[in-house]
């Protein structure tokens, strides 16, 4: 029974960093690659390096999306697309007001 409360604090350490690290990232992850895989032509996104731009089109490799900006198109890797900033480009007008 010692044994166990020597270990009950290291124990409640990884269940702590469970709840407050490791889960919420894994469900972060989740929601970014449910919005990868649902882009589709014309959604306006923003890449994680801040360029703006609407789907143009597909690439050929599975991995990658071809944006139209102002300046042409160019082709992005669907991982260099920002899931929150293109939610937040995306969002009604009135709940950006918030």
């Amino acid at each position: 029974m010692e044994q166990l409360q020597s270990f009950a604090p290291f124990i409640l350490i990884f269940v702590v960093m469970y709840f407050f690290m490791i889960r919420p990232q894994m469900q972060k992850a989740k929601k970014e690659k449910k919005f990868t895989e649902a882009l589709k032509k014309g959604d306006r996104v923003i890449t994680k390096s801040g360029l703006h731009g609407k789907v143009f089109d597909f690439s050929e490799k599975s991995n990658a999306v071809i944006i139209e900006t102002g300046s042409g198109k160019l082709t992005f890797d669907k991982s260099a697309i920002s899931f929150e900033m293109s939610q937040k480009l995306n969002a009604p007008a009135d709940t950006k007001k918030k």
